[in-house]
């Protein structure tokens, strides 16, 4: 089939556009702007990029257009697919008929930690020899790649909450009718899209009722939000995670290892020892021993821009990561701080998400950020309601830096000397 792609140079839709190239798709992709690394990768693997959706009108008509969340009612592609009444799909859709329907699914859902925890997932499965198909919202480094198809009957699916396209409200997740369901945490997040917690929760409910009697769903343990959910129905086995004494699975199992989840896994923060124990959990599920499991994530290498270490100059340590959530942000500092109890943290924080920039969660922010010794927030990115005393213009490049530091890195570090 002659496939287009709208959107096709997000995570998730580049995801969907890679896997249907595999499966021998002739696809071409479409996005407002189309750059580099997104780009060359999909283009090493023969899709055809076009850069700008008002060029979207000299394309010929395809057999189907899947269309990413992104694209709105207004959108002169969208515009143009609706006036010549072309076929179009969401891409969670698309991705059920083509690919998930004929296998056994792990999704990982949750307000955070779901990229790296669908990362270790994947990698304990493939390190197990179940070589797994996925789909992820970022790069885990052990695979260099975002998604991939396979001849396994196994799929691991970053799980989102978000919607699935402008004609289609309904979350992401609701496609994927997973047998093994990871909810890692449920927060207010999206309010672009959900009024409130409740409505959140409300989603999360639908996925539930799309796990099987005989599937597994994992959560961390005595969390009052997801024990709210579950008293709204829950048909499937349970099995719970944490750090606290009666949950199934603690750093306690890995004792009679003669390992320490603790010191053995490269990533920083009890945050990802709980993404940790959530993957083992879920792999479990599908036969994998936890001694195998174990053993794979001390070889796991993490996942670009989750908590990634991209530099380091003299005796300064250079993190970036993807928080975009208030307790996201202080667990991240927290590990941090933990890491270096002795240096001086220093914060450099952009509100890129409309959450954010919208201002919802102003109360619970500042608190969030005083592990740090020092704080900068992006001043085009602040609400009204935030103080920043200067916009430094030299903050703004050190991000664009940050952003294409695998590219430029005698640059970043020479504005890092500069900087720090």
């Amino acid at each position: 089939m002659k496939l287009h792609v709208l959107g096709a140079c997000g995570t998730f839709m580049a995801g969907v556009a890679y896997i249907a190239r595999q499966l021998g798709h002739a696809v071409t992709g479409v996005d407002q702007n189309v750059y580099p690394p997104m780009s060359d990768f999909l283009r090493d693997q023969g899709i055809t990029l076009i850069s700008g959706y008002e060029n979207y009108k000299t394309l010929a008509a395809p057999d189907l257009v899947i269309v990413g969340n992104a694209m709105s009612r207004g959108n002169p592609a969208v515009e143009h697919m609706l006036n010549n009444l072309w076929k179009y799909i969401s891409g969670p859709q698309w991705l059920y008929e083509n690919v998930l329907c004929n296998k056994k699914v792990l999704a990982v859902s949750g307000t955070h930690g779901k990229t790296t925890t669908s990362s270790m997932l994947a990698w304990i499965l493939d390190y197990a020899g179940l070589r797994p198909g996925f789909l992820i919202g970022g790069m885990p480094k052990n695979f260099g790649i975002s998604a991939r198809v396979t001849e396994s009957d196994y799929f691991v699916i970053e799980a989102d909450e978000y919607d699935s396209a402008f004609f289609d409200k309904r979350s992401k997740f609701i496609h994927y009718h997973p047998e093994t369901l990871i909810i890692n945490n449920i927060e207010f997040d999206h309010a672009d899209i959900f009024s409130t917690l409740e409505d959140i929760k409300k989603q999360f409910h639908y996925l539930l009722r799309t796990v099987p009697r005989v599937g597994t769903v994992i959560y961390p343990h005595q969390d009052k939000v997801i024990m709210d959910l579950f008293a709204m129905g829950l048909w499937s086995q349970s099995e719970s995670f944490g750090m606290e004494a009666g949950a199934k699975w603690t750093l306690d199992v890995f004792a009679s290892l003669g390992q320490s989840l603790e010191t053995m896994l490269p990533l920083l923060g009890k945050h990802n020892q709980s993404n940790a124990l959530a993957a083992i959990a879920a792999a479990h599920s599908v036969g994998v021993e936890v001694a195998v499991a174990v053993d794979a994530l001390t070889k796991f290498q993490g996942v670009k821009r989750r908590l990634e270490k991209i530099a380091e100059v003299g005796s300064v340590s250079i993190f970036e990561d993807f928080a975009h959530h208030p307790t996201a942000i202080q667990t991240t500092l927290d590990g941090l701080r933990k890491h270096r109890p002795q240096g001086r943290l220093i914060a450099l924080l952009e509100l890129a998400s409309y959450t954010m920039r919208a201002g919802v969660h102003k109360e619970s922010l500042i608190p969030a950020l005083k592990l740090a010794d020092e704080v900068h927030i992006l001043q085009s990115a602040v609400p009204h309601e935030f103080v920043v005393p200067n916009d430094r213009k030299e903050l703004f490049i050190l991000r664009m830096l940050m952003r294409w530091s695998r590219t430029y890195v005698p640059i970043f570090r020479q504005m890092t000397r500069l900087l720090l």
